[in-house]
């Protein structure tokens, strides 16, 4: 099997995973923004993208990276929006020359990218958005940061609306959850366990339990800003879903679950009604005494949100934001007009809010 991608200047975006939950609200926002840009939809199945390809006109192409048909067509870019496992289309893309954008992996597999792109040099820009909600979360902290001229802490804590649509990919971690990682602080790394070390955070008035969670920004942001402490948690709008899996981890019951076999088991602890929520997430910066706050409530929820970011990540890619597309491989936070970036959040829907030097409503649960 040989891919054979090509690169086209003039060609369209392929958007693999267009069709998904996600990939829906991109496809959307693309053609709200950049309406001349041509847009394919990719996946296994194409005939269940035929709705939002007439809504959006876009055209429909078979791709399966798991399968034996090898890819073959031209792209002005391409944007990951489905789990790559074995890195094919990302390797097709740094053979071709084609802008590349994922918004997919997780910290392992970030590193597991960045190491092959050491291998491969890439000769087009590859953006690595895989932070909280398609690098949402390290747009809006490298943004804070620039404010307050560095950043020593960021700190982020999600509140995760069981009510909300959730895409395949989207609830991934729940996979990882018996799984340790690293993260920074005080400028020494350490391994911690998922759903541990509890702490009670303010969301607009009321105090949530979040607990440990594993995210690319905790192995970027450090490196990108400098940080010396970067960390993020999880709560849910339910508190007795957080206190459930954190006793699951507890009993570890996530080791003795993992695995193929009870993959739909672990991954339907988190599927809520699907009947629509809110993506609401907080980001505390500080510096020297100094500190930024930012709230951002998107109310149609974490796609929609995970979708802006996507979007953003794009338009970086190809110098649509602006801004001279990166040279080689960038994160989110790397964007050269972070003021920009928060005006762009806003335009697409999202509500964001920052506070100046807002009191460290964080502690202890």
């Amino acid at each position: 099997m040989k891919d054979t991608l090509r690169y086209d200047p003039e060609g369209a975006v392929v958007l693999a995973g267009g069709y998904g939950v996600v990939g829906g609200e991109v496809a959307r926002m693309l053609q709200a923004r950049h309406p001349s840009l041509p847009k394919v939809l990719a996946g296994r199945t194409p005939s269940r993208g035929e709705a939002l390809a007439a809504e959006v006109g876009a055209s429909l192409q078979v791709m399966d990276l798991a399968g034996s048909a090898p890819l073959d067509f031209s792209a002005r870019a391409v944007v990951a929006l489905v789990n790559d496992s074995s890195d094919r289309l990302l390797r097709a893309c740094l053979r071709a020359g084609i802008p590349f954008v994922d918004i997919t992996r997780w910290t392992v597999r970030v590193q597991q990218a960045l190491a092959l792109v050491a291998v491969e040099p890439p000769r087009a820009p590859v953006v690595f958005a895989s932070g909280w909600m398609a690098g949402v979360v390290s747009l809006v902290g490298a943004a804070l940061a620039r404010e307050l001229g560095g950043a020593s802490a960021v700190e982020t804590s999600i509140l995760y609306d069981l009510a909300d649509r959730a895409g395949e990919d989207s609830i991934e971690f729940m996979d990882r959850m018996h799984v340790p990682f690293e993260v920074t602080e005080e400028g020494a790394r350490r391994v911690v366990e998922p759903l541990t070390e509890a702490r009670r955070v303010e969301f607009a008035g009321r105090y949530r339990r979040v607990v440990r969670l594993d995210t690319p920004e905790q192995l970027t942001l450090p490196l990108v800003l400098g940080a010396r402490t970067v960390s993020t948690r999880i709560g849910f709008t339910d508190e007795s879903a957080t206190l459930s899996l954190q006793a699951a981890q507890g009993l570890g019951l996530f080791h003795l679950l993992r695995g193929d076999r009870f993959r739909g088991l672990r991954r339907a602890l988190l599927h809520g009604s699907g009947k629509g929520g809110q993506a609401v997430v907080r980001i505390d910066v500080s510096t020297g005494g100094a500190s930024r706050t930012a709230m951002l409530v998107d109310a149609r929820g974490q796609a929609h949100l995970t979708a802006a970011g996507a979007t953003l990540a794009l338009e970086r890619a190809l110098g649509l934001d602006g801004d001279a597309p990166p040279r080689g491989v960038a994160f989110p936070e790397q964007a050269p007009s972070p003021g920009r970036v928060l005006a762009a959040l806003r335009s697409l829907g999202v509500e964001l809010v920052v506070q100046t030097g807002a009191d460290a409503t964080r502690r202890a649960a």
